[in-house]
C-alpha cells in the first residue's frame, strides 16, 4: 500500500472513531495478567487479582500514606471496581462515570446517564465499567447499556439490553472480548428470569443469549416442575464472568432460585441456579455445568467462578476453577474432568442440610452469609488463595405458599438475623494446591471488599468499619491500617504509574442491613513516600 492510501486509511479511522484512545487492544487484554495496570474488573480474564508489583512490602508498608482522594458525591452502595489504563482511572457511581488521574485524583471528565424509564430494584447498584479499543461500556439500573469514548467521555451508543419492567438491572462490570460485550442482569430476589448475553462492541446489537433459567424445551427445563415456576425463577448474575482465553471458555456464576425459601414452589434441582455454567464465549453454547447448591432454599448464590489457574495436585498439573458460594464453602474443581479436589469452610456452617420450616430453622450461614461478591485473590508465588467471607447466622422461615408482588422481594418466606453484634467476617488463606488452611484473619464485621495480592507478598483489602488493610500475605498480619470514613465493600486494586506502585480503595455506603460505617463514594489512593 502506498503512502497516500495509508494516509487515507488513517484519516478514515480517525473520523470513524474521533477521540478514541488506542486501547487496550485485545492483545493487551489477553496479557493483562502480566500488566501492572488494572485492565479488567479482577485484573485479568482469569480473575486472579494478582499483580507483579513489589515496591510495597511487609517491611515498608507501615510507611504508606494517602496521596489523594476523590469523592463522587454519591450515597448509593459503593461496590465499584476501578479500571486503570494509560494513565487514567475509570470509576462509576449509580449513574455517573468518571475519568480520574490515578496519581492526583483530579477529574479528567464526567459523564452523567439520565434514566430512560423505570429503574429496577434499589438493592442493586453499579459495579463499574469495562474498556477496550478506546471504548468504555457499562450498564445501568434502568436496563440500558451504553458506550463512552474513553478519552473524552462522549457517548458513542446506547441500547436497551435488559427489561427493568421485569426488575432486570445491569449492575456488573461487563466483560469485553474481541467484538463482544458480555453482561447479564441481577435481581434474583425480585423474580427475574435470568440470562447472560453478548452484544456487539461496535453498536450494542445482540449476538447471543444463554438462559440461566431454561425456556420450554431447553436442557434443564425439566428440573423445575411446573413450567410457571421458571417464569420468575431467579438465576441473576452478580459478578463478571472469568474467561479462559486460549480455549474461549466463559465461566459464569449463576445466582439463586426464586422464591428463595419455598422449595415446594419449584420441585427439582432448579438448573442453572447456584451453578457454574461454562459457555463458548463466541456463540453462547453450553459446554458444561456444575451445580454447587441444588434446589437451594437459603439464598445461597454461587457468585464466584474465579480465579482460574493451574495447580500442581498429586504431582500432576491441573487446570482448575474456584467455586465459592454463600453456603460458606470454597471449592476447587478440575476444568477438564469436573472433579472436585476439595471444599474448604470459610464461614460457620450449621444445620445446612435442613430446609426452612414454617416454625423456623436456625442456620449458618444466614441469608447474607458465606462468600458474597468478592472473589478470592490467588498468589502463584505463594501457592495461596485468600477469600473474604461473612459469618452471620439466623432463622429461616418458609411461607405456606408463594406470593409474588411486583417490585417486592419474592422470598417465599422470611429471615431473622442474629443481632448485628454477632456478625463478623473472615479472611481465610489456603494452600491452593491442597486446601490446607494457612492462616485466618477475623474481623469484627463481615468481610465484603475485594482482595488483591502482589509479588511483594502483600494483600490489600478493607472492612465495613472503613479500615483499609495492608497485610503480610505470608501470615495475615496487618502491617498498615487506615480509616477512610466509609465502609469498604467494593474494589481495592494496585497498579503502577511511571514505575511507582499505588493502591486505590473505594469506600462509601453498604446496604442498610450491613450497618457499615456510612460515607460518600470515595476513591483514596495510597503510596509510599
Amino acid at each position: 500500500m502506498d503512502k497516500a492510501k495509508i494516509w487515507v486509511a488513517v484519516v478514515a479511522a480517525a473520523l470513524a472513531f474521533p477521540g478514541h484512545a488506542a486501547g487496550p487492544t485485545q492483545d493487551e487484554l489477553n496479557h493483562a495478567d502480566s500488566s501492572t495496570e488494572w485492565l479488567l474488573p479482577n485484573h485479568d480474564y482469569a480473575g486472579v487479582r494478582y499483580v507483579n508489583l513489589d515496591q510495597i512490602t511487609p517491611e515498608n508498608a507501615a510507611s504508606l500514606r494517602p496521596v489523594c482522594a476523590f469523592q463522587g458525591a454519591d450515597l448509593n452502595r459503593a461496590l465499584n471496581n476501578p479500571i486503570v489504563y494509560a494513565g487514567v482511572m475509570y470509576v462509576t457511581t449509580l449513574y455517573s462515570t468518571f475519568a480520574l488521574d490515578p496519581v492526583t485524583c483530579k477529574v479528567k471528565w464526567k459523564h452523567e446517564w439520565k434514566p430512560k424509564g423505570k429503574e429496577a430494584n434499589g438493592s442493586i447498584k453499579n459495579r463499574g465499567v469495562a474498556i477496550k479499543d478506546g471504548r468504555l461500556v457499562r450498564g445501568a439500573q434502568d436496563g440500558w447499556m451504553f458506550a463512552l469514548d474513553a478519552k473524552t467521555g462522549r457517548q458513542l451508543w446506547e441500547v436497551k439490553a435488559a427489561n427493568a419492567e421485569k426488575y432486570e438491572a445491569l449492575s456488573i462490570n461487563p466483560l469485553l472480548f474481541e467484538d463482544l460485550v458480555i453482561i447479564g442482569p441481577s435481581g434474583s430476589e425480585f423474580g427475574v428470569k435470568g440470562w447472560i448475553g453478548a452484544f456487539k462492541l461496535e453498536d450494542g446489537s445482540p449476538v447471543w443469549r444463554f438462559n440461566t433459567i431454561p425456556d420450554d424445551g431447553e436442557p434443564g427445563a425439566e428440573t423445575w416442575g411446573e413450567a410457571d415456576s421458571r417464569l420468575k425463577g431467579g438465576g441473576g448474575i452478580w459478578t463478571t464472568p472469568a474467561l479462559d482465553v486460549a480455549k474461549g471458555h466463559l465461566y459464569v456464576a449463576v445466582g439463586n432460585p426464586a422464591p428463595d425459601m419455598l422449595g415446594t414452589a419449584r420441585p427439582g434441582t432448579n438448573l442453572y441456579t447456584n451453578a457454574i455454567v461454562v459457555l463458548d464465549v463466541r456463540t453462547g453454547a453450553l459446554l458444561w455445568h456444575k451445580q454447587a447448591v441444588p434446589h437451594d432454599t437459603h439464598d445461597w448464590d454461587m457468585p464466584v467462578t474465579a480465579p482460574l489457574f493451574t495447580a500442581s495436585i498429586g504431582g500432576q498439573q491441573h487446570e482448575v476453577v474456584t467455586m465459592a458460594a454463600k453456603d460458606g464453602l470454597m471449592r476447587l474443581v478440575d476444568r477438564k474432568t469436573r472433579e472436585e479436589f476439595y471444599s474448604v469452610a470459610v464461614a460457620t456452617r450449621k444445620n445446612t442440610d435442613l430446609e426452612p420450616t414454617e416454625e423456623g430453622v436456625y442456620t449458618c450461614p444466614g441469608l447474607v452469609g458465606g462468600v458474597e461478591w468478592s472473589i478470592p485473590a490467588y498468589s502463584p508465588k505463594l501457592d495461596m488463595m485468600v477469600v473474604p467471607a461473612v459469618d452471620w447466622c439466623g432463622v429461616f422461615k418458609k411461607e405456606d405458599e408463594a406470593r409474588f408482588v411486583a417490585g417486592q422481594q419474592y422470598l417465599g418466606g422470611s429471615f431473622t438475623w442474629d443481632p448485628v453484634e454477632k456478625s463478623s467476617g473472615w479472611l481465610t488463606a489456603v494452600k491452593a494446591s491442597t486446601g490446607e488452611e494457612l492462616w485466618r484473619y477475623h474481623s469484627s464485621r463481615p468481610m465484603l471488599a475485594s482482595v488483591t495480592a502482589t509479588s511483594g507478598d502483600m494483600l490489600f483489602t478493607g472492612e465495613l468499619t472503613g479500615d483499609f488493610l495492608a497485610m503480610d500475605a505470608r501470615n495475615g498480619n496487618v502491617v498498615y491500617r487506615y480509616n477512610g470514613g466509609g465502609a469498604i465493600v467494593g474494589g481495592v486494586i494496585s497498579y503502577a504509574v511511571e514505575g511507582k506502585q499505588y493502591v486505590a480503595v473505594v469506600s462509601g455506603m453498604a446496604a442498610g442491613f450491613w450497618l457499615g460505617t456510612p460515607g460518600s463514594m470515595t476513591v483514596t489512593v495510597f503510596a509510599l513516600p
